[in-house]
């Protein structure tokens, strides 16, 4: 849960409706432009957009302030040809991602395209995948009777029908199950997280073995999402080195437990303003050539580098469904949120606020927004939160109060989950609150519970 930047050389190639890779013109050369009439200034900024994340170095944004303002929109681009191009669409490696790390569809039979019409190929892929889909489909059943059946009155009853359609959950890696489960009407979903979206065309390439493998550590990774609906950092970050890509299996993972299927998937990236380009089969294959040559980095120090190229950094899953003629989107966003690299790297921040007042939602994100060094995603939160569902890792009273907000408790909390974030003013702040408002029922863990092991949450909102 955490996030990242975009594509490290990205550059120009992001324009969605370019048909082949630009060559940057000289930084040297004033007023030079890349494709889409974007600035090159802008481009070198979007090569530039890699590294470590830093964690509590020095930082210039007050506790509880909004981010820098943004940057002026890029110049307008040229005419756009007869035909859009919006960027690769990879539906069908989504399709076979689904049917076979997600088990939409179990019982249909096995894409041909991985066996390659051999029949013992054949046989062996289906015990494998009937094995998997044996023991992701019964979690998954569980999970379902306890969130989208019995939970549902819960949620029902608390989540106003007016709040926004729109859906920011921070990070929230590989958690697009929990945001369909609070928010089943939402139509667009924008999940932030230091874990890339993954790789989806190396399915159809690996061997027996590596499928039995990489879906063995699939189930291993995606952990408690759908047990409890949470993961935790070394699960996440194990993730970016399996041939399976695990947050795009993840989401379609979401997609099955909550009856939809993908119709659209694509790549992006963000421009200065925070626009979205979608990234051409001819920017995807240079990205992939440079990741030959320039092994691709992590978003955090301690986090495992991934195994693709940042062409599969951010993705665009657009979904329904079945029988439903308008999809629903969601998208992902590889980004690091702690103030250090948003002052680097902002574009994320300016895509967020331009899409106004949102719902939010926040959970399981290691008390991140207690810290000082996370004061600029915080000041967006509180800047543009309509109505906010969390456990204690969201915004504490010592931020929320100031900033005009009430919070309403359910459940019960008598201190932190991780001892590294009790006894200090915001978990105290929290143990307060609770204290003083009645009880609230809640009779399912959504996210972390306290250090007791008491199921949790709390709605943050403008006073009214």
């Amino acid at each position: 849960m955490r996030l990242a930047p975009l594509a490290p050389l990205a550059l120009a190639l992001l324009a969605c409706h370019s048909g082949s890779p630009p060559t940057p013109p000289s930084t040297s050369e004033p007023g030079a432009t890349h494709a889409e009439g974007r600035p090159a200034a802008a481009a070198d900024k979007l090569a530039a957009a890699t590294g470590p994340a830093a964690t509590g170095s020095a930082v210039t944004a007050p506790a509880g302030s909004a981010a820098a303002p943004s940057a002026a929109p890029p110049a307008a681009p040229p005419a756009k040809p007869a035909v859009a191009l919006e960027g690769t669409d990879f539906i069908d490696d989504a399709r076979l991602l689904y049917r076979v790390a997600a088990c939409g569809g179990a019982d249909t039979p096995l894409p041909a395209v991985l066996s390659s019409g051999d029949a013992k190929v054949s046989a062996k892929l289906d015990k494998i995948v009937e094995h998997h889909c044996k023991l992701i489909l019964a979690r998954m059943a569980e999970f379902r009777t306890t969130y989208f059946e019995k939970g549902r009155a819960w949620f029902d009853d608390v989540v106003p029908k007016d709040v926004p359609k729109a859906v920011v959950y921070p990070f929230g890696g590989g958690d697009l199950l929990s945001a369909l489960v609070a928010f089943p009407d939402a139509t667009e979903v924008t999940t932030i997280s230091l874990e890339l979206a993954g790789d989806p065309r190396r399915l159809r390439t690996l061997s027996p073995a590596a499928i039995e493998r990489s879906l063995g550590a699939l189930r291993a990774e995606i952990g408690g999402l759908i047990s409890v609906g949470s993961n935790t950092s070394e699960n996440l970050s194990n993730q970016q080195r399996n041939d399976l890509p695990g947050q795009v299996s993840s989401f379609l993972l979401g997609l099955v437990a909550g009856g939809y299927e993908p119709v659209v998937m694509r790549y992006f990236t963000l421009d200065d303003a925070g626009a979205i380009y979608y990234l051409d089969q001819a920017a995807i294959d240079e990205l992939d050539k440079q990741a030959q040559t320039t092994r691709p980095r992590s978003l955090k120090h301690d986090w495992l580098s991934p195994t693709f190229s940042q062409a599969f950094a951010n993705v665009e899953i657009q979904y329904r469904k079945p029988g439903d003629p308008q999809p629903r989107v969601h998208r992902h966003i590889g980004w690091n949120l702690g103030d250090a690299y948003l002052a680097r790297h902002p574009e994320v921040v300016r895509h967020l606020e331009a899409k106004g007042a949102v719902t939010m939602l926040t959970k399981g994100a290691s008390y991140l927004l207690y810290r000082g060094d996370f004061s600029v995603i915080r000041g967006y939160m509180l800047g543009h939160l309509k109505w906010m569902l969390s456990d204690s890792t969201g915004i504490p009273p010592t931020y929320a109060r100031p900033a005009g907000m009430v919070q309403e408790t359910y459940g019960h909390y008598e201190g932190a989950f991780l001892e590294s974030a009790q006894d200090n003013r915001h978990d105290e702040a929290f143990v307060a609150l609770w204290k003083a408002q009645k009880a609230r029922r809640l009779a399912f863990r959504f996210g972390y519970v306290d250090k007791d092991k008491q199921a949790h949450l709390v709605v943050t909102r403008p006073k009214p």
